[in-house]
């Protein structure tokens, strides 16, 4: 049975490991570790991605099943937005606000949603969220003839004008 050795235990090999102090950063071009300042750079070279940023799919698959949940959101949307366009503007304002919800849900329960991942995890849900039920609740209080009435809304209002 072979166990793991560290460099202290040979002292032979100790010379061979480079070591350095202080902030340190990936090994240079040599193999050496750099040493690096802990001041933020003039210029931003790269991002990362956001976390679930990866395929919801497998590499292999065709592009829209592994943009699916991005794809199901904007669908929703897009229905809606034709909805409201053919005068059917509660039940399409209605379906947007679901579909915003919807993709919070998404963001929340899958590890990997793809292009649906824009900012981090919890920005996202809270973003498509926010947006979704104000969407939604402004479109059930629409005038005329409301779905949802809000008695203190309407007793703010009629002391704010």
């Amino acid at each position: 049975m072979s166990e793991a050795r560290s460099p202290e235990d040979d002292p032979g090999d100790a010379q061979d490991v480079p070591r350095a102090k202080g902030a340190v950063s990936a090994p240079g071009p040599d193999g050496r570790p750099r040493k690096v300042s802990r001041r933020f750079p003039l210029f931003t070279r790269d991002t990362a991605r956001p976390e679930g940023g990866g395929r919801a799919a497998a590499g292999d698959a065709p592009a829209p099943a592994r943009q699916w949940p991005l794809l199901s959101v904007t669908s929703l949307v897009g229905i809606g937005l034709l909805l409201t366009a053919l005068d059917v503007f509660r039940v399409g304002t209605l379906l947007i606000g679901i579909a915003l919800i919807g993709g919070a849900v998404l963001r929340w329960a899958l590890p990997d949603v793809g292009m649906l991942a824009v900012r981090s995890r919890f920005t996202d849900m809270v973003t498509y969220g926010a947006l979704g039920l104000a969407i939604a609740l402004l479109a059930l209080m629409a005038q005329p003839e409301p779905w949802l009435e809000i008695p203190f809304l309407d007793d703010t209002l009629h002391y704010t004008i």
